[in-house]
């Protein structure tokens, strides 16, 4: 059987860190990890420096109310959801996701959890699993699952790699020019066409 991972940002939705940068019009807060592969070290630079600039998670979570999935996306999830299962990985947090999943119709979604403290600043994360996605896909395998996955940056390498099919959607230049192996699509349709190519009879 079939399973399809996702990533979310960059693939059905906007970034939400680079748009709050442009909210905020902080743009130490636009790096993600298409820029920076180590999540650890990325995730840390940016609590400090919403720690500087006095930021908590409402803040974040005002911008995000204002993002909308990007168009197609929301279609493309629904027919892929009547041919396979279908799961986004990400490595995203529950306090962030949520809205953004009502949008694209409730799929299914495995992501990380923020700490935040009384006063609403953002304290540190905690992720399900180390190199969460993955885990998620190898702990699939492990349960009889053949995965399909599909991301656009570095950290969704391993979980696209990991597959049975992997693609690359609407990723850097520099990513793709280092994994010259992947194939690589810019529309939903290209990467429903592939997807479904390769989905088990």
């Amino acid at each position: 059987m079939d399973i399809v991972c996702l990533d979310m940002e960059g693939v059905l939705v906007p970034e939400i860190w680079v748009a709050f940068s442009k909210a905020t019009g902080i743009p130490e807060l636009a790096r993600t990890t298409r820029d920076e592969p180590d999540y650890d070290k990325l995730m840390k630079f940016r609590i400090g420096v919403l720690r500087e600039h006095f930021l908590g998670l409402k803040s974040i979570q005002d911008t995000i109310a204002t993002i909308d999935p990007f168009p197609g996306a929301k279609e493309f999830i629904d027919s892929l959801r009547e041919l396979t299962q279908v799961i986004i990985l990400s490595d995203t947090f529950t306090q962030f996701a949520m809205p953004l999943m009502k949008k694209l119709g409730y799929p299914t979604l495995f992501c990380n959890t923020l700490e935040v403290g009384a006063d609403g600043m953002i304290t540190g994360y905690r992720m399900r699993v180390e190199k969460s996605k993955y885990a998620t896909v190898r702990a699939l395998q492990s349960i009889g699952f053949e995965t399909i996955a599909a991301g656009d940056s570095h950290n969704d390498l391993g979980m696209i790699e990991a597959s049975k099919a992997g693609f690359l959607f609407r990723s850097t230049d520099a990513i793709k020019a280092e994994h010259p192996e992947l194939p690589k699509y810019e529309t939903y349709d290209e990467l429903y066409d592939a997807i479904k190519g390769v989905l088990s009879v």
